[in-house]
């Protein structure tokens, strides 16, 4: 052999080694444990590592990571291409990954890509959501909530005597965050305020673009008195401009509140922005619900939706101490616990399914469960309540009649530092901080999936369907939030028109007195009807088939609960549709109870995860319906 072949085939050998190298340094960076310790293989997808919330994202989920020896995890970064993260989903596919966490930037081009890897495997979403519900788990923020609190922090800086001229600074237009947020913004501007939102500007999410946008702007505008940037990246990208322009005495409200170089909150702490908003990644939840998800051991919710905090100049130095200014405690010790739970009455199925669901979780759990029924009355909830706080119990938990008049006895249990947690139906109160979490159902989503139902099923020659409406309660969370998905959807349906709404109370018998009074006065002319549980629509089979029409066929009936009851009719075809809204509460709410006795932050909302039902499914899911 030549001396150059000798030479040829060293160098090629050192390349080899080097390749060998390198390829298992970063396989073992990516995978971090031994094959034989492997239980699940989790894909990582973001869109960037550029912004400094995203990459909080990132460095939150490899911390959490490393407390688990039996999980590989693969990352990938889009790098702010969306083309490239479709890439890199289909990528991790092809690793045979056993569940995906994807963070996205673009909803729009994203949300039917994550819905057919939902087919196959879990998708956990995180941050930004996509739209539909095909997807495991959404762990994020409330992103229209996070709007109309920038929108109450503008108010308040601005003051009340002058109208006042904003600047909104919007991320993607296609992502729901982005909508979310400006819509939570400007719905509150207007309603509140007299100030006017003058301009807006698409900058999608960078800081560069911000800038630059900005300063073309204001070449033929006046100098604003407030800019609303959607995160703190934008948010410095105004400062940057409105700084190089001279100007001065410029509001500027962020969100994202990260705790690095540039992020919202050293941009409080500097003056470069007034206000941010700590909005959590989710990056360590993310962990723990996967290997929830892929244990199969425990109730996996459809949404978490985790607490925003205000940061202005004022309260900056406590959120600068770090990750301890907002979680308490790790700690899984188990504690001796005392919850008060105040039932809302016993009005339907449903809610003989929910009691039962919190007395044997409780029993479960090893909890002092003290149970009372207000029995559908809200003084007597507020006595119940009251009477809680005077027994000194660590955490109280109810289901509340409507969702007004609830301030003065909170007060009082906060007062008491005794935290509060809403079941199943949410509250209007003007100081969020009265409640700590809400645990239930999206009603507004349960409405707008009804009415999907009637888009696509009730395609006849005719040129209006008529629909009657039994509502539930009136002034009560699920009754209102039913009824606002319904008509969200009917909207952009005017072939499909309600003649009527009717108060059934969730009651079989005023469902029923119900119907019959509107087939009394639109006999033949109904096509279908609406109702807002199970019970007032069994009421309305029977008052419909007493006015010798057929349930079903003649009318068309779709209802909200999916109870055992509404299987039963589904598969006999009087029931058309119906929706789950899940009662079997208790599991969760004793987690989290058990967490707040722990000194854990919990989150602000856990919404749960429920499917929807047809005359076809209905037979199937009767074996395994326990109520």
């Amino acid at each position: 052999m030549t001396k150059k072949a000798i030479y040829g085939a060293i160098v090629t050998g050192c390349i080899g080694l080097a390749v060998f190298f390198v390829f298992n340094y970063l396989v073992k960076d990516s995978f971090a444990h031994t094959e034989s310790e492997i239980d699940y293989v989790i894909g990582v997808s973001q869109p960037n590592l550029r912004e400094p919330w995203q990459v909080l994202m990132n460095e939150e989920i490899k911390t959490e990571v490393e407390k688990h020896n039996n999980i590989r995890v693969i990352y990938t970064d889009a790098a702010q291409s969306t083309k490239k993260q479709i890439e890199n989903i289909q990528t991790l596919r092809s690793y045979g990954i056993d569940l995906l966490i994807v963070s996205i930037d673009d909803s729009s081009a994203l949300s039917p890509v994550i819905s057919d890897v939902y087919q196959d495997i879990p998708v956990i979403v995180l941050g930004r959501g996509v739209e539909g519900y095909n997807y495991t788990l959404y762990i994020g923020s409330d992103n229209y909530l996070i709007g109309e609190m920038a929108a109450e922090s503008a108010i308040d800086l601005l003051g009340y005597k002058h109208r006042k001229n904003i600047i909104e600074i919007q991320g993607l237009p296609s992502t729901a965050q982005a909508r979310e947020r400006s819509n939570g913004f400007r719905n509150t501007i207007f309603k509140e305020s007299n100030n006017v939102i003058s301009d807006a500007i698409v900058a999608n999410w960078q800081r560069d673009k911000a800038e630059d946008g900005l300063k073309k702007l204001l070449k033929t505008r006046n100098k604003p008195d407030l800019i609303y940037a959607h995160n703190d990246a934008m948010a410095l990208g105004a400062y940057r401009a409105i700084n190089s322009m001279n100007l001065s005495d410029v509001i500027i409200i962020g969100s994202d509140g990260v705790n690095k170089s540039n992020g919202g909150l050293q941009l409080v702490k500097e003056k470069k922005i007034n206000t941010t908003f700590i909005t959590p990644t989710g990056g360590k939840e993310s962990i723990r619900y996967a290997l929830d998800i892929l244990s199969q051991e425990v109730e996996i919710p459809k949404k978490v939706i985790l607490r925003n905090y205000e940061v202005t100049k004022k309260n900056v130095s406590h959120y600068l101490k770090g990750e301890s200014a907002l979680t308490k405690s790790d700690s899984d010790q188990k504690v001796n616990l005392t919850l008060g739970f105040a039932q809302v009455g016993n009005e339907s199925e449903f809610r003989s399914a929910n009691t039962k669901s919190i007395i044997a979780a409780a029993e479960k759990e090893g909890i002092d469960l003290i149970f009372e029924n207000a029995e559908n009355n809200q003084e007597k909830q507020i006595a119940i309540i009251k009477g809680f706080i005077d027994k000194g119990v660590d955490v109280i938990a109810f289901s509340p009649i409507v969702e007004y008049g609830w301030e003065e006895v909170l007060q009082e249990a906060k007062d008491a530092g005794i935290p509060v947690i809403l079941s199943d139906r949410e509250i209007e109160v003007e100081d969020p901080s009265l409640w700590t979490s809400f645990i239930g159902s999206d009603f507004v989503e349960e409405g707008r999936r009804a009415a999907r139902w009637l888009v696509n099923n009730m395609r006849t020659s005719k040129e209006k369907i008529n629909i009657i409406e039994l509502e539930g309660t009136k002034g009560s969370a699920p009754a209102l939030g039913r009824k606002e998905g319904f008509n969200e959807i009917l909207r952009d349906n005017p072939n499909l028109q309600v003649l009527e709404s009717l108060s059934g109370d969730f009651t079989f018998k005023k469902g029923k007195e119900m119907m019959k009074n509107a087939l009394l006065r639109y006999g033949k002319d109904v096509d279908a009807v609406y109702a807002h549980n199970d019970d007032m629509a069994i009421g309305a089979i029977e008052a419909i088939e007493e006015f010798g029409l057929k349930p079903g066929n003649d009318i068309k009936v779709i209802s909200i609960d999916a109870t055992k009851k509404a299987l039963y009719a589904l598969s006999s075809e009087k029931l058309n549709f119906s929706v789950e809204c899940n009662p079997l509460l208790g599991p969760q709410l004793m987690k989290a109870a058990m967490d707040l006795k722990q000194g854990k932050n919990i989150p602000m909302k856990v919404i749960t995860s429920e499917e929807t039902f047809t005359q076809e499914e209905a037979n199937k899911e009767i074996k395994r319906r326990s109520y």
